[in-house]
């Protein structure tokens, strides 16, 4: 609650400094808070039932996400790739809980069929990075069984987030060598890494409040280096830097850093609490490298799985038997 509220006050802070529009991190924020207290709560009542249905959800909004969001469809190369793969990464992640929360193996080997099927749901819905990523987490998931301490995984999904934020800050710095620069420029798309180099221009002029929050889009952008349609450079790190100075990025690191330690002491069983832990450390990756974490249901999604990953449930005590 605490880093909660002080990204909300950060946000209204430099707002109020540069005439910005808080109102998107507001929602963010309110969005997380909202989802993760559902999570506490379903994920105590029903352990098994919450997850299983929050998957579903999460794999239908996937299909309908261009239809839900108010961006433009065709804002290529960028478009609502980042949105739909998160949301299928975490529906896959939400099966696997609800897979690993049963005691009943018979039961929990129906469980893992839903997650299973969201893998090629991702090639069918041209996310190659959902199908991908809902692969990794799937086998993280099923390898988690055999895992004992759960401090070392977390470490080593920690560490596997860090060098996609590294990765971006330092296309956007121009400071990667040119062969591995162009490689990575192809796969990301030019106008993407001109985004990201704007985004940082406008971080180094205003390191200590940002631009304010909202106004990329007013302030970004040359004649070489147009905007995009949405007037966001996709890349959370980098938008935070741009409108809300070091704080602001210091606030989303400690907030998933959070993340990792609420399910570190987790009363439920490890193999949840690593399963939701890829999840969204995939999350953190595409948050770095597109506008994945500009939807509100990739946020209440998010919010969604912490919280189940974290409830303790109720008719046990708080007692769950590990797999």
């Amino acid at each position: 609650m605490i880093l909660l509220g002080a990204c909300a006050g950060w946000s209204l802070i430099t707002a109020a400094a540069h005439d910005g529009r808080p109102e998107g991190v507001l929602l963010a924020v309110l969005a997380v808070a909202a989802g993760h207290a559902v999570g506490r709560v379903s994920g105590a009542l029903l352990p098994v039932a919450a997850p299983s249905v929050g998957a579903a959800a999460g794999l239908a909004l996937a299909v309908a996400l261009p239809g839900l969001s108010a961006g433009p469809r065709d804002a290529g190369p960028l478009g609502h790739a980042g949105g739909t793969a998160a949301l299928l990464t975490m529906a896959t992640g939400a099966a696997c809980c609800a897979a690993w929360a049963t005691p009943v193996p018979e039961l929990r080997l129906v469980l893992w069929l839903p997650a299973v099927g969201i893998v090629p749901a991702g090639a069918v819905l041209g996310s190659v990075a959902g199908c991908v990523a809902s692969a990794a987490v799937l086998l993280f998931s099923l390898a988690a069984g055999s895992v004992s301490r759960r401090g070392v995984g977390l470490l080593g999904l920690a560490l596997t987030a860090a060098p996609a934020a590294g990765a971006a800050w330092a296309l956007a710095a121009d400071v990667v060598p040119g062969g591995l620069a162009r490689v990575l420029e192809g796969r990301l798309g030019a106008y993407r890494v001109a985004l990201w180099q704007d985004a940082l221009r406008l971080a180094g002029r205003n390191r200590g409040l940002g631009v304010g929050p909202g106004r990329f889009g007013e302030l970004g952008g040359t004649d070489a280096q147009p905007l995009s349609a949405d007037g966001r450079p996709h890349s959370a790190l980098l938008q935070l830097a741009a409108e809300q100075g070091v704080v602001g990025v210091l606030l989303c690191v400690a907030a998933f850093c959070w993340v990792l330690h609420a399910l570190w002491r987790s009363p439920r069983s490890t193999p949840i609490a690593l399963t939701a832990g890829a999840a969204l450390t995939a999350l953190a990756v595409f948050a770095s490298v597109s506008d994945a974490l500009s939807f509100t249901t990739v946020t209440v999604g998010a919010g969604l799985l912490a919280g189940w990953a974290t409830a303790r449930p109720w008719a046990r005590d708080g007692a769950e038997p590990r797999p």
